[in-house]
């Protein structure tokens, strides 16, 4: 039997090896053999830790969000620096230009892992709705210090970045959009509820 830091190893390796996967040849490519051959170790290993691969997909999934934690952490800090639109196109770049397009897409393609995730995440797409939740708390801030409007509403521009972003990076094949496509959005989305002086 594994040690316990031996069993943190294998699941990230695994982990690991299906974001590459995913990334690379997309939800389709995704099987056990895939990951394990990817991960260089048994399909055996695979087996041992999660009860079947749909329990390791929805493991692999709340490990990929857990992840934004810091990326959170980091755009709740940067409020009242540079500016709103600047804070939120480089947020939406890095959230983007990440494994959430294509976990969305994961997520969209297997029936059993959505309904998994179900379970302990009962709306939406884990990764787009923890991405709002994200921007909504970076709004929020920004709203405190009077850098957006006392009355927006935070969420339903939350919700509106995020679906607009996703459309932006949602072609996998495609080059992702320039940085000045995605301020563009931004200054969009929330012209009209912005407070600071233009750059």
């Amino acid at each position: 039997m594994p040690t316990g830091t031996a069993l943190r190893d294998a699941r990230r390796q695994l982990f690991d090896a299906a974001e590459r996967i995913l990334l690379r040849n997309g939800p389709s490519a995704l099987t056990s053999r895939a990951v394990t051959d990817e991960a260089g170790c048994a399909k055996g290993v695979l087996h041992r830790h999660f009860a079947d691969f749909d329990a390791f997909l929805a493991e692999f999934v709340l490990d990929r969000i857990d992840r934004m934690d810091a990326q959170a952490a980091a755009l709740r800090e940067a409020a009242g620096t540079g500016t709103v639109a600047g804070n939120l196109t480089d947020a939406l770049r890095a959230l983007f230009g990440s494994v959430a397009v294509a976990i969305v897409a994961l997520v969209t393609f297997r029936d059993e892992l959505r309904a998994r995730l179900r379970r302990t995440w009962p709306a939406g797409v884990p990764v787009l709705t923890e991405a709002c939740t994200m921007i909504a708390s970076y709004l929020t801030a920004e709203r405190e210090l009077g850098r957006i409007a006392a009355d927006a509403d935070v969420d339903t521009l939350a919700a509106m970045l995020i679906g607009a972003g996703h459309l932006l990076f949602a072609d996998r094949k495609g080059a992702p959009p320039q940085a000045e496509a995605v301020h563009k959005m931004v200054t969009t989305v929330i012209a009209g509820v912005t407070r600071e002086p233009s750059p």
